[in-house]
């Protein structure tokens, strides 16, 4: 019987256990720029609380004179430019996408240095500005300490100290310095389409006041002192009587015309008794190029939007006659739920631009004091495509 010999055992020799690599920092890029803004509270917050209680303190001091005002007034303008340089550093090392608040209208607010004052003394933005500078600096001054503290004595759980602290930031320059809500934006755009409305009424009753002037005016003196002369004459040399009466009957008619034309200017008759359809048509008859008038209107928009639909087209299809170089043109009229839609096309140079005068700038502004939208499509060749839209607003 065989004996069976013992498996024998081979062993190695104990390796050598790896080097651990040394310890060091495992923090992402993300990481880092919470870190660096959690530092930088404290410079930042202190300075904001400076600043505000600077001007807090001057424009209090200085209301019993007349610079008081002016000066709290100034003071938060430069509160809106650190709320600019406090989202800016929220979006380059928290990632906080935030939108920038609307410009106070200086553009349009024409109604004298009170009233801008005014506008500046009730501005929401530079207000809550104020308040964010004036409540940071105790956090400022908590953030830069746990931080700086964590840095050497709690680094391991460092990230997510830095994630919590970060996240109260967030939310402080959401809540603070964002765009309240969409309400102060539409405040904001109808402080100044108000500007533009106002305005547009001025140069329409400056251009009224000119066209009676130098128009129908001027022609009804000219006929009074035509028909003064016929009568001197009516006696002495009928026959040359009866021709100026003739010629002052001409004047009357064509007096009659220009008050008539007028009339259309402010208020059309046929966009009253008839509506937008037969206005359009009306206005598209007296163009020097063809137009195809197409209106799809189960019923009639706010009078106030037709008025405004009737005078953009008039003065497009005018733009048409005048600059175009068009062989046709064409305008169409239709509803989409709440919003009237207009387009008007032509088959001209193109090369208009809203920025190239002032008549089209002009009926964007219009249009966007009612909350409209105006868009041109004109490449340098043509066609041109002018897209108006108004809202229906008819309740």
């Amino acid at each position: 019987m065989t004996e069976r010999r013992p498996r024998q055992l081979r062993t190695r020799a104990a390796e050598p256990a790896p080097e651990l690599p040394p310890a060091r920092f495992a923090y992402g890029a993300h990481t880092w720029k919470e870190i660096a803004h959690l530092l930088l509270n404290l410079p930042m917050s202190v300075f904001g609380f400076v600043y505000v209680m600077t001007v807090l303190f001057t424009g209090a001091l200085l209301t019993l004179t007349v610079i008081g005002l002016p000066v709290l007034a100034a003071g938060l303008m430069g509160a809106r430019q650190l709320g600019k340089l406090e989202r800016k550093r929220a979006r380059a090392l928290l990632g906080v996408r935030i939108d920038e608040p609307s410009p106070l209208p200086w553009s349009t607010a024409r109604s004298g240095f009170f009233q801008q004052l005014w506008l500046m003394l009730k501005d929401p933005v530079g207000w809550r500005t104020i308040l964010y500078d004036f409540i940071r600096l105790p956090w400022g001054i908590v953030t830069f300490t746990v931080t700086l503290t964590s840095l050497f004595v709690l680094w391991p759980v460092l990230p997510f100290i830095a994630r919590g602290l970060t996240n109260a930031d967030r939310a402080m320059v959401r809540g603070l310095l964002s765009p309240s809500d969409e309400l102060e934006r539409r405040i904001a755009e109808l402080e100044s389409d108000r500007g533009v409305v106002v305005d547009t009424a001025a140069a329409d009753l400056r251009r009224i006041e000119r066209d009676l002037h130098d128009g129908a005016q001027a022609r009804l003196v000219s006929l009074a002192m035509g028909l003064g002369l016929a009568k001197e004459k009516l006696l002495e040399d009928p026959d040359h009587a009866a021709a100026m009466v003739a010629e002052a009957h001409g004047e009357v008619k064509l007096a009659l015309q220009e008050l008539r034309d007028l009339a259309r200017g402010i208020h059309p008759a046929v966009l009253t008794d008839r509506g937008l359809d037969a206005a359009l048509s009306s206005v598209a008859s007296r163009c020097t190029v063809p137009v195809q008038v197409t209106a799809d209107l189960d019923e009639r928009p706010a009078a106030a939007i037709e008025g405004i639909a009737y005078f953009t087209v008039s003065e497009l299809l005018q733009n048409v006659s005048k600059h175009s170089g068009a062989r046709t043109a064409s305008v169409e009229v239709w509803r989409s739920e709440d919003r009237l839609l207009i387009q008007v096309s032509d088959d001209g140079r193109g090369g208009i631009r809203l920025e190239g005068g002032t008549g089209m700038r002009g009926l964007a502004e219009r249009l966007d004091a009612v909350d409209g939208l105006f868009v041109v499509d004109s490449p340098v060749g043509g066609p041109t495509t002018v897209t108006a839209e108004l809202p229906w607003r008819n309740r």
